[in-house]
């Protein structure tokens, strides 16, 4: 009888349910890490895309060479890390060799959040991005979150946070894609206009609402 009910046990299909995937996303100074941190209190693991990204250009010997194949040498200094100053300079107002960096680094965060998600045990695990209906990642969730705010909001938030002009700031967004039309693409929207306290209580509530 024993053995009878290990092959049984053997033969039944794992019966651990996928997690659902949410997107989180939001434009520069829109409070989004702020909402993944109150995620990650609730209980939820976030994956933060744009931070692992950070690690991989200096992890994956592989990508680096391509980095360096597409940029120069320069893109890494003389320790070897990856000279994130000198890509930004060439990159950002060339929309070409942008895209040919993304496409290059982001698969490498794709397979790396493929491995991260084998090891999640929660039914719900969300992934932060800041490019999420850009490169159309929100298909691959089963829900979307989009943190806004009011455009003068987030100016000041990142020149009080970075020490960066008005026009230093708004060039950035004017490079992201309008709030307007990530609004009609989101599933579900938190707008931080206010404070702490009124963010915390729309995330709580937007993923109750979610479940």
């Amino acid at each position: 009888m024993e053995e009878m009910y290990s092959e049984s046990q053997k033969s039944e299909p794992d019966s651990t349910p996928e997690p659902k995937i949410i997107g989180l996303t939001g434009g520069i100074g829109s409070g989004k890490t702020t909402v993944a941190k109150f995620i990650e209190d609730c209980g939820f693991p976030v994956y933060y895309s744009d931070d692992r990204a950070k690690d991989i250009v200096n992890d994956n010997e592989d990508l680096k060479v391509r980095i360096k194949e597409l940029l120069g040498s320069d893109s890494y200094d003389e320790n070897g890390l990856y000279n994130r100053k000198f890509v930004a300079e060439q990159v950002f107002n060339n929309k070409d060799l942008l895209q040919s960096l993304n496409e290059l680094i982001h698969p490498a965060v794709r397979l790396d959040f493929e491995d991260w998600v084998k090891k999640q045990t929660k039914y719900l695990i969300f992934k932060e991005t800041a490019l999420l209906f850009e490169l159309q990642l929100n298909k691959q969730c089963y829900r979307s979150i989009l943190v806004t705010a009011e455009d003068n909001i987030r100016i000041k938030r990142v020149m009080d946070r970075d020490g960066k002009t008005y026009r230093e700031v708004q060039s950035v967004m004017e490079k992201q894609m309008p709030e307007k039309e990530k609004i009609k693409l989101a599933d579900c929207i938190i707008y931080n206009n206010t404070n702490l306290d009124d963010l915390k209580d729309q995330t709580e509530k937007t993923i109750f609402d979610i479940e």
